[in-house]
């Protein structure tokens, strides 16, 4: 079953790369001309069976070292631009995720990839998370997202794990379309549950 989800990840990322190449060049020299600093933003992330990788998304707030390393985001809010609230709430700035998957660091579905220090601390529960590659949308962003707890969030997270099928993976894509069209929110439902 694993080996078909790699089959459609490999499929669909690199359609998708394709089809949207031209929307990532706009977006990508937008950024360029509005935001000094990289075009990308790049972090380290945990992936399946705890193999590090790097995750990328366009760059949507402004240049601070310091906040990004240390993990300060109380400082989002004032380092948020405006046409990267835009992109965030499209979810272009995702796009270059693609490329993760692409390269098999994550999968189209699957539980968002998570920080190493967040890891480090997870117990027996959390860790489950980890036995699937992480995945540009998910249980957790299609059932309420960042109305969510981190708890509830994990708890999404370990129900796909435990509930996976491709049928759910389809589910799951269709919830994500119709969330970029109408906006977050309407979504929440109980873990295990699509």
């Amino acid at each position: 079953m694993l080996k078909v989800k790699r089959m459609f990840d490999f499929v669909f990322s690199t359609v998708f790369l394709l089809v949207l190449t031209p929307l990532m060049v706009v977006t990508g020299g937008i950024i360029k001309l509005t935001m000094p600093g990289p075009l990308f933003f790049r972090q380290r992330r945990v992936g399946r069976h705890h193999k590090v990788f790097d995750i990328y998304k366009f760059r949507s707030m402004k240049v601070d070292v310091s906040a990004e390393q240390n993990f300060d985001f109380d400082k989002d809010a004032e380092r948020l631009t405006g046409f990267g609230n835009l992109i965030r709430q499209l979810k272009i700035d995702e796009l270059p995720q693609l490329l993760n998957v692409l390269k098999g660091d994550m999968s189209i579905v699957g539980p968002r990839p998570s920080i190493e220090q967040y890891v480090e601390e997870y117990d027996d529960f959390q860790s489950q998370r980890l036995e699937m590659r992480p995945g540009m949308t998910g249980l957790a962003q299609v059932n309420g997202n960042t109305h969510l707890t981190w708890e509830e969030r994990i708890e999404y997270d370990v129900a796909y794990v435990k509930h996976y099928s491709l049928w759910l993976d389809v589910k799951i894509i269709l919830k994500t379309v119709l969330i970029v069209l109408f906006g977050e929110g309407s979504f929440k439902r109980n873990p295990g549950k699509t």
